[in-house]
């Protein structure tokens, strides 16, 4: 278990919320073990997109503009 300030690692998170989905599809738990699985999906896929919103803004594209190489935020190199 990641310690307070440390962040889940997101391969094993996302695992995590395969394995809930996988459960919830098979149709085979009640409804109060369906909502706790629910709840905890939800919870992982919020963490999981906040990891992946910080990962775009950190990615960078090197591009060379006049004969310099130059930083330009991900999105902004897309566009």
């Amino acid at each position: 278990m990641p310690k307070k300030d440390e962040k889940p690692d997101f391969e094993a998170s996302l695992r995590k919320l395969e394995n809930i989905v996988r459960e919830l599809e098979a149709g085979d738990k009640g409804l109060e073990q369906s909502l706790e699985l629910f709840e905890k999906g939800v919870s992982l896929a919020k963490g999981l997109t906040t990891q992946l919103e910080e990962a775009k803004r950190k990615v960078e594209v090197l591009t060379k503009e006049g004969g310099k190489l130059s930083r330009k935020p991900f999105a902004e190199a897309q566009g």
